[in-house]
């Protein structure tokens, strides 16, 4: 595996940059997030009230901003715009900045940059529908070996060793979960979204995020049964905290790896 090149203070232009691009890439991902899981196009046609089906106008589809201006609600019909599509583009934006501070523009800080951008997709889309939509998730993982084939060709072992481990984990999780506990532990769509977490991150730094996610996931369920919002057996969405065990590995993975193993 190829250390990670030591990086000093961005530009000055890179940070203002980063948030308008990390503000445009968040308003795609909200269509995504509404697209995806009905299995239509994220292209075509262009973005409409999804309530009155109007379509939206260019200087109403300014990310962030648009919001504050319409109040929150849509132009045409008054209806309030959920508040999904300003949070997702400012966590796009939040990741941007972050990967920009840790990483630096540099090659390992454009993957991990993606791989947030996909882990935001995942996160609310399993938040609102309970599905891992497989066209993030398996084009995820060919991206995430491609992109390990720079500098070094040989980093690609490492992505498919993180894509068959975090991915085989999940994968017997799955499938023993109904002998154990007489029903399904968790869905084929958890399984593919560790091996795009390990194809990204390899190992051993998935098995970080595979941890973090479960820790997170864990504390979550415990919380919600103590205070009563949530009763025994039922499911909650882990996928979303499997996402954000991805995004804190791949920005604090290998430092938390050094911290452990010293």
């Amino acid at each position: 595996m190829t250390a990670a090149p030591a990086v000093g203070l961005p530009p000055l232009l890179a940070w203002p940059f980063l948030v308008a691009l990390g503000a445009l890439l968040g308003s795609f991902l909200n269509v995504c997030i509404s697209r995806l899981p009905r299995g239509e196009s994220v292209i075509s046609p262009p973005s409409r009230c999804p309530r009155c089906q109007t379509p939206i106008r260019y200087y109403d589809n300014v990310p962030l901003l648009s919001f504050v201006i319409l109040g929150g609600r849509c132009r045409a019909c008054r209806e309030p715009i959920s508040w999904r599509y300003p949070v997702v583009e400012a966590l796009a934006v939040t990741v941007g900045l972050l990967v920009l501070w840790r990483l630096g523009p540099t090659w390992e800080g454009l993957r991990a940059f993606l791989l947030g951008l996909a882990l935001i997709t995942v996160a609310f889309t399993d938040l609102e529908t309970l599905l891992i939509p497989d066209r993030v998730t398996l084009p995820g993982i060919v991206a995430g070996l491609l992109l390990r084939l720079y500098p070094s060709p040989g980093d690609v072992i490492d992505g498919v060793l993180g894509a068959a481990v975090a991915g085989g984990i999940f994968f017997v999780i799955m499938w023993g979960s109904p002998f154990v506990f007489g029903r399904e532990g968790m869905g084929f769509g958890d399984v593919k979204l560790a091996a795009m977490m390990g194809a990204f991150l390899g190992l051993p730094v998935v098995l970080v995020a595979t941890f973090l996610g479960v820790l997170a996931g864990g504390l979550t369920a415990t919380l919600l049964l103590l205070l009563g919002l949530r009763r025994l057996g039922e499911y909650l969405p882990f996928g979303a905290f499997l996402a954000l065990g991805g995004v804190l590995a791949a920005l604090w993975g290998r430092s938390l790896l050094a911290w452990y193993l010293g």
